[in-house]
């Protein structure tokens, strides 16, 4: 379990231990590098963001060093661009936070529900007004919580913005 966040990461490490699982958790990237070197790990899951190298590095990394390792990506900042490299590099799966232990177990051993024709089933697919609510908090975050410059970055009218950020958040 590779997360900067250490009271998400030691959460999700006791959840999968309860699941009788032998966990072992890095904060960053060249710890988890590290770990995998010494011992590769048969299941991982990468954030996505953290400081320094990305979890996409990792991914790669850990694809290269045992081929046979499932990697989960897991990120508060979903999108497909990043799905679609994620699984490229060779994770198995993308998950949006908040994501619980069964989600990432699932995901893991491969039984994600799926539909009948193969795809991910559609409750776990967040909306399009969805995605705009979770692409407008991270722009916002990105600029320190300054609307009008999130506004510009977004290209939007800044009354257009606060009048978005006073709804409530979008369901998934």
């Amino acid at each position: 379990m590779v997360d900067d966040d250490d009271r998400f990461r030691e959460r999700l490490i006791r959840a999968l231990a309860d699941r009788g699982h032998e966990v072992q958790g890095a904060r960053n990237v060249e710890e988890a590098r590290r770990l995998a070197q010494s011992e590769s790990p048969e299941w991982a899951v990468v954030d996505l963001r953290m400081p320094g190298p990305s979890g996409m590095d990792l991914v790669r990394d850990l694809v290269a060093i045992d081929p046979a390792t499932r990697v989960v990506v897991l990120t508060g900042y979903g999108s497909i661009a990043t799905a679609v490299e994620a699984v490229k590099l060779g994770a198995v799966d993308y998950l949006t936070k908040p994501a619980d232990a069964d989600q990432i177990v699932a995901a893991l051993e491969g039984t994600t529900r799926r539909t009948g024709d193969g795809h991910a089933d559609t409750a776990e697919i967040p909306s399009l007004a969805r995605v705009e609510w979770e692409h407008i908090q991270r722009t916002l975050n990105d600029c320190n919580g300054n609307v009008t410059q999130a506004a510009r970055a977004l290209g939007i009218h800044r009354r257009s913005l606060q009048r978005k950020l006073s709804k409530n958040p979008v369901r998934r």
